[in-house]
């Protein structure tokens, strides 16, 4: 009998789907279905595939409210973010990779008279995706559109916590006409994982998750030389200068700490503030976080939901109360909540610690919860350079009005991603991605093409040969 895991509520701890773990059996019979359909979808012109793309977009919006439904009920996120964020992002991607679809292309180059060459970007073949349980449909388009607007075929799992939507995308896909095969979904944990990204005839794995896994996946990968994509975690820098419009800073902080009820890998914990605005932030902050409404996530007023399980939950507040023990002064929250109608759901308040010191363990280790560390700095020079002093590199962000110093700053930060004067908006338009230990490659964008293609050089010759011998 085939081994199964459950999908549950993190809300209500109710029981949502039991599904069945794909063994090696299984991954071994996706591959060499995705083996054959890939051929018969790269042969297809891009516009074509561009156009199955865009149904697929189409289909997505129009189930956008069954979808942030499921998704809701599997993540613990509000409504009001998965109606309006999840599914429309993903798709947005979509639509944005079935018009790159028809452009995929390569280069000519003029070698003089005797000869001339050009490029073609081909192709990989069969590709993995790894998703992550904070934006489990968003991922799942994030790696699959560009994946296949290339001409491949992805074989997807999605994080085990959170399995539901990546199995309606497959199903979005096939009504939208994809050919059987060229996107499948496998259900699993860690093992489901290892048998993907050990296998041979796969050419490629794109992970979002830890930075414990992406070592993991990268050092399987690299037994048959395979491509890799790791979006990995973050302990991401905010920066208030002087000048800031403070309204506006303290609603970037509050977007980066706290949307997804922190579950977000590019958030901005460490949100750094100019010691002559310091006092009036924390208090503006103080006061607009104390009327923030946690509750029923599938209730629209419910700002703040959820986290993912119960394990996550009591390692977030582990991190609060080290946090206290460290010195750090708790501003408002740290507490978990327990609603009446969800007294088994994993529920913590939005917490701001103050006074925070470099060297605490909230301040240096990723918590992924609702946990802000507030920081005093007083020069630019300084504050850059504790910014930078972190062994990840996934995002930044900075406020103020000084536009060249906004870019002066930005340019000097270690990040994959930076924002000036907002945070965590990530248009499918921009490249996505850490350096450090926050990842390898990119995600979305034209650069995402450049990750699911390979080039092949060719030279063409004009004249007869002269051998010299």
């Amino acid at each position: 009998m085939a081994a199964t895991f459950e999908s549950i509520n993190p809300a209500t701890s109710e029981l949502l789907a039991t599904l069945a773990v794909a063994d090696a059996s299984a991954i071994d019979a996706a591959v060499t279905r995705a083996a054959a359909a890939q051929k018969l979808w790269a042969a297809m012109p891009g516009v074509e595939r561009g156009r199955i793309l865009r149904r697929a977009a189409d289909l997505l919006r129009a189930n956008n409210n069954v979808l942030a439904r499921l998704e809701t009920q599997d993540t613990g996120k509000p409504i009001q973010e998965t109606s309006v964020v999840d599914v429309i992002s993903g798709a947005d991607c979509l639509e944005y990779y079935a018009g790159l679809a028809a452009t995929i292309a390569g280069q000519h180059i003029d070698l003089g008279p005797s000869a001339f060459g050009y490029t073609r970007r081909e192709p990989l073949g069969v590709v993995c995706g790894i998703g992550a349980w904070n934006y489990p449909l968003q991922i799942a388009c994030w790696k699959s559109a560009p994946a296949l607007a290339c001409g491949n075929a992805m074989i997807f799992k999605p994080a085990e916590l959170t399995p539901l939507t990546a199995i309606r995308l497959e199903e979005i896909y096939r009504e939208a006409g994809l050919p059987d095969g060229v996107f499948s979904v496998v259900q699993g944990a860690a093992e489901t994982g290892r048998l993907l990204t050990r296998h041979p005839d796969i050419r490629k794995i794109s992970l979002t998750g830890e930075v414990g896994t992406g070592i993991k996946v990268m050092t399987d990968a690299a037994a048959t030389l395979k491509h890799v994509t790791l979006e990995l975690g973050g302990k991401s820098p905010l920066i208030v200068f002087e000048d800031a419009a403070l309204d506006n800073a303290v609603s970037g902080a509050m977007l980066a700490n706290f949307y997804s009820a922190g579950e977000v890998c590019s958030n901005a914990t460490r949100v750094f503030v100019h010691r002559s605005i310091y006092d009036v932030f924390i208090e503006k902050l103080r006061l607009r976080v104390g009327t923030m409404r946690i509750g029923d996530p599938l209730d629209p007023e419910t700002q703040v939901g959820a986290l993912i399980s119960e394990q996550h939950m009591h390692k977030v507040l582990k991190y609060i109360e080290t946090g206290k023990k460290q010195g750090a002064r708790l501003v408002i929250g740290g507490n978990r909540v327990v609603h009446s109608k969800m007294n088994k759901g994993f529920f913590v308040e939005p917490t701001v610690f103050a006074d925070c010191r470099d060297d605490m363990s909230v301040v240096q280790e990723e918590i992924f919860g609702p946990v802000m560390c507030v920081l005093v700095f007083d020069s630019e020079q300084e504050v850059v350079r504790r910014a930078n002093d972190t062994l990840y590199g996934l995002a930044a962000g900075v406020f103020t009005q000084d536009i060249t110093r906004a870019h002066r700053v930005v340019a000097q930060l270690e990040a994959g991603t930076c924002w000036i004067n907002h945070y965590n908006i990530t248009p499918v338009e921009l490249p996505f991605g850490g350096n450090k230990l926050s990842g390898i490659g990119r995600e979305n964008g034209i650069a995402a093409i450049e990750h699911y293609t390979q080039l092949k050089s060719v030279y063409v010759a004009l004249t007869d040969i002269e051998a010299p011998y």
